[in-house]
């Protein structure tokens, strides 16, 4: 892959969380039951970030980090053993408002994967979702609730989110395919 440029640098990276976590104040009057569940693994930092700037506008909301792997419709299509890790969610999800959280929104068989974890572990009231970024190219009826940027691309594009743990810096960048 060649890189091509940055969509969103570190400030801009909060601007656009700080933005979502107004959002989710805005639109969920009973905060009380608002539960994050970051999609492993740039949704769960994605996730923390996001909690701590709800929690700084009064409510206090759960997080929780889900691992969709076994739950993800290509699994047969690749010849080598899945990669799974734990999924973390100490609280029971039923009746509250889910709101899962991940980094891109592209073809919406990720989200699609954790709607369907999130449903075999409890009965929410309503699952919502965050995306920092929404890149279009639907294959299922998906959409996000909260979007920190729309970003078009071409389907020979890679948007590349780099957040601590797994990266040295926050941003988002277009990378095209060889």
């Amino acid at each position: 892959m060649n890189f091509k440029s940055y969509i969103m640098d570190s400030d801009a990276v909060g601007r656009a969380l700080a933005r979502i976590s107004h959002e989710i104040v805005e639109s969920n009057p009973d905060a009380s039951e608002i539960c994050l569940i970051g999609i492993m693994r740039r949704g769960a930092p994605l996730a923390d970030v996001l909690a701590q700037r709800v929690r700084s506008l009064g409510p206090e909301v759960r997080v929780g980090y889900l691992d969709i792997t076994l739950y993800r419709d290509d699994l047969t299509r690749d010849e080598t053993a899945p990669r799974v890790n734990k999924s973390e969610i100490d609280f029971d999800v039923t009746g509250k408002t889910v709101i899962m959280v991940d980094d891109v929104l592209f073809t919406g068989r990720t989200a699609r994967a954790a709607m369907e974890a999130i449903i075999s572990i409890g009965r929410p009231e309503k699952i919502q979702f965050a995306a920092l970024i929404d890149r279009g190219h639907r294959e299922l009826p998906i959409r996000a609730d909260y979007v920190g940027k729309n970003v078009p691309t071409s389907s020979s594009e890679v948007i590349v989110v780099s957040f601590p743990p797994f990266d040295n810096e926050i941003s988002a960048a277009i990378w095209q395919k060889d």
